[in-house]
């Protein structure tokens, strides 16, 4: 059977990560997080003291950025690996998600991991999330599921999952960083966040997780038989 790209784009919290892992592990397919890719690099010019205007900086460091993903067996979580270390739980911390915006809009930052992420998807077979993926790193790929939530609900998952790894965050805190990042990732000059002619809706507001994977299997299942592939 021939294989499928899947783009599940939307905005930060709407439940992108949990259906497409969930989406590839029911279809054998690879995972791809290009939502993670940004945020180690955002890491990796905080700890290296790079600031996000230091243009050359940013370039030199690009070349010494090594990013990949690793399952992790026990947990069962594809987790991202910078330069051989494991650094899934550091790129989820509040500060990154505060700066990682301004990171993403920089074009030689997304022209490097938009090359990587074609280069991880080119045999296909492949669900990845993110900002730009039906639009920008696959515009052929067979399904593109664009998500959106109310954004009080995506503050409220966000906030239980950064208490889930010891962090505390005022609701209110969330809920700007949530709105900056829509406003930056929307309003970018270079692939902003919108929604592919060709994407279909998904309000996850009110639906479970194996509804709204469920629903992406079934636009799956229509591509391939539309394509009859299957």
């Amino acid at each position: 059977m021939k294989q499928l790209v899947i783009a599940i784009d939307g905005y930060s919290s709407c439940g992108k990560s949990t259906t497409a892992k969930a989406v590839a592990a029911l279809l054998h397919y690879a995972y791809v997080d290009t939502g993670a890719m940004y945020r180690a690099v955002t890491l990796y010019l905080l700890e290296n003291h790079i600031t996000f205007d230091d243009l050359a900086g940013i370039e030199k460091a690009l070349h010494d950025i090594h990013i990949s993903f690793r399952r992790n067996r026990r947990t069962g979580r594809n987790e991202l690996f910078l330069n051989g270390v494991n650094r899934e739980d550091d790129i989820r911390q509040m500060r990154i998600s505060n700066s990682v915006s301004e990171v993403s809009v920089i074009p030689m930052v997304r022209h490097a991991m938009v090359a990587q992420q074609q280069q991880m998807g080119r045999k296909r077979g492949v669900v990845m999330d993110g900002r730009d993926i039906g639009t920008t790193v696959f515009p052929d790929a067979e399904v593109k599921i664009f998500m959106t939530a109310d954004v009080e609900l995506r503050a409220r998952r966000r906030q239980e999952e950064l208490a889930a790894k010891g962090e505390i965050v005022p609701l209110e805190d969330i809920i700007e960083n949530l709105r900056k990042r829509d406003h930056l990732d929307s309003t970018r000059a270079e692939s902003p966040l919108r929604r592919a002619p060709d994407a279909v809706l998904l309000d996850t507001t009110h639906i479970t997780i194996t509804e709204q994977v469920d629903f992406v299997l079934d636009r799956a299942s229509s591509a391939l038989f539309a394509a009859g592939w299957d």
